[in-house]
């Protein structure tokens, strides 16, 4: 076939036209096509499939490398202007060129016969990649394309190759990929990181990388990124682990693979840790604890995943970023647990645990759930921390004290001794007993049973009321339209006895909700209209199964969490849910 061109016929009649012409050696053939996307459609098929033939030919004929890169320059170009869009376009070229980097074969002629000439296959990768390099940039390389490319930046580290790479492996890390099906994918993107570790100053490169990786900006434009990055560096550290333990127990004295340095991928969790905008979803990646118990017992891995990304993830304000050091199950050991001093794989004597449990109990979870899991998994830890002078270690085990979270008496005996170890944990038992005195004088039969507060009452006004007399008779409060938040629920669990709450209008959020949830168990009437409450506070009400009437008027309740709720409160008769997204 000589010639392929769009033709236009002249002498035949108006309604026969959108032709193609396909002039051959002894002739030509005329096609004609329905309409004129049809048959550009057959003209850019014919023009793909010809590239390919004759580069297919021309390598058969020859192995001259200038005439093998000519034409591979040639198909590359084609797939990258050609309007056909199909895989099969950038694929073909992308198998031309892991035909072309495949390891030599002593036994084939033909490659006997490419090696004669190119002797230095480095160079001849080198050339080949910045051929088909524009093409990598906007397609995936074949598993055999990723399994070459593999192997020669794991034989040059060092040399011009693992540069070039680069652009074909930011564009892996912004798309989506299953590693467990690319294997390969996985391995290349592992050995490229482990290339630019082996560089004079690795850990420069490997931050300078995933800078323009993440962009200039302070959120990174692109979500697949470190997802991707996440899981080919724990999936290294795990096969890492994997592989030393059944090289321990193979009795062989084969000579084992190298692998990649274990520091390279630990050093890429620590920077991605230093991007604000990733931790979130870092912390959300890592909550599991991806990680093998052995691996966890390395010294290595001690001070990068836990001194260094997870010290970060839990000086974070952002309750969505350091609630990731607690268990996404309760019977899983979390973070939180893994520093803790009891555990083989705490880093230190205990302050990370200190500074992890003063970031929750400082943020949202100065809660009873959370109170209680901690003297069952962590309480000796509490307590040893608290006799060395750890400030949230004391205010845990004094809300374990005022919650009465404790099996027995021993176990009390045993905190109120460690208390009574160090002068401020003397300091603070003396005011919880001042507290629990306050409370028995406040819970006490008397006072009115309704009470309501005037408009401008402030959090300090409700503390002083429930801390100046005895209100043991009081199941009435309103709140309404005062100036109250979160901060007031505090005082009213000192109102066991509490069954109608109203707080119209108020600042009270979810914090406060979440913690009158766990402690008003007797509460039948709640008012929450007009109060910034969401989902997160509203779906703890479930365990006040004595409800029967609540307003979530005008709150930002959504659909979903108020079903799920009228299926966990059986009592609940009325409920009013205008203007929310329920309703």
């Amino acid at each position: 076939m000589s010639e392929v061109r769009k033709y236009v016929v002249a002498r035949w009649d108006p309604t026969y036209k959108n032709c193609l012409s396909i002039v051959l050696p002894d002739g030509s053939l005329l096609l004609q096509a329905s309409n004129a996307y049809t048959r550009d459609q057959w003209y850019h098929s014919i023009l793909w499939k010809k590239s390919i033939f004759k580069y297919q030919h021309l390598v058969s004929m020859s192995t001259r490398e200038e005439v093998i890169l000519r034409e591979l320059r040639t198909m590359v170009d084609f797939a990258l202007w050609t309007p056909l869009q199909d895989e099969r376009v950038a694929g073909a070229p992308l198998e031309a060129v892991a035909k072309l980097l495949e390891e030599p074969n002593a036994d084939s002629e033909t490659n006997a016969k490419i090696d004669g000439v190119v002797r230095d296959r480095r160079s001849w990768a080198e050339a080949v990649l910045s051929v088909v390099a524009p093409l990598l940039e906007k397609a995936a390389p074949p598993a055999a394309l990723a399994r070459a490319l593999a192997r020669l930046a794991q034989q040059h580290p060092r040399s011009q190759l693992v540069p070039m790479l680069g652009p074909a492996i930011t564009r892996c890390l912004k798309h989506t990929v299953d590693f467990g099906k690319s294997p390969d994918m996985r391995k290349l993107l592992q050995v490229f990181v482990a290339a630019l570790y082996e560089n004079n100053d690795g850990e420069q490169a490997i931050r300078d990388y995933i800078s323009s990786v993440h962009g200039p900006g302070s959120d990174c434009p692109h979500p697949r990124v470190l997802p991707n990055l996440v899981s080919i560096c724990v999936a290294a550290i795990f096969h890492r682990q994997v592989f030393e333990v059944s090289s321990r127990r193979s009795s062989n004295d084969d000579k084992q693979p190298l692998l990649p340095p274990l520091q390279c991928y630990l050093l890429v969790l620590n920077i991605a840790s230093e991007y604000s905008d990733w931790r979130p979803g870092l912390g959300a990646l890592l909550q599991p604890v991806p990680f093998p118990e052995e691996a966890l017992a390395m010294r290595e891995v001690q001070e990068s995943v836990l001194m260094c990304v997870m010290q970060r993830l839990a000086k974070d304000p952002r309750c969505i970023v350091h609630r990731i050091l607690l268990p996404v199950r309760e019977p899983r050991p979390g973070w939180i647990h893994i520093a803790a001093p009891s555990s083989p794989a705490c880093p230190d004597r205990g302050e990370l645990f200190g500074e992890m449990l003063t970031t929750l109990l400082t943020c949202c979870y100065r809660r009873k759930r959370f109170i209680a899991s901690l003297q069952k998994q962590a309480g000796d830890d509490c307590i040893l921390l608290a006799v060395r002078g750890c400030d949230a270690a004391q205010e845990a085990l004094c809300l374990m004290l005022e919650w009465r979270l404790l099996p027995n008496e021993e176990a009390r005996l045993q905190i109120v001794n460690a208390l009574e170890s160090t002068e401020s944990g003397k300091e603070r038992y003396v005011a919880l007993c001042q507290r629990q005195k306050n409370l028995q004088e406040l819970q006490q039969k008397g006072g009115p049973r309704k009470l309501t507060l005037p408009v401008r009452a402030t959090d300090a006004d409700v503390a002083l009321l429930l801390g100046g007399r005895a209100l043991g008779n009081l199941e009435c409060l309103s709140l309404a339209f005062t100036s109250v938040t979160s901060a007031c629920a505090e005082q009213l669990i000192k109102l066991p006895a509490l069954r109608y709450l109203n707080l119209w209008a108020t600042q009270f959020g979810d914090a406060g909700l979440q913690m009158i949830s766990e402690h008003l168990q007797k509460l039948q009437v709640l008012n929450l209209c007009e109060t910034p409450v969401s989902d997160k506070g509203i779906s703890t009400l479930a365990s006040l199964t004595s409800l029967r009437k609540l307003n979530l008027n005008s709150t930002k309740l959504s659909a979903q969490t108020f079903e799920s709720l009228k299926k966990r409160l059986p009592a609940l008769q009325e409920f009013d849910v205008r203007y929310t997204e329920a309703w």
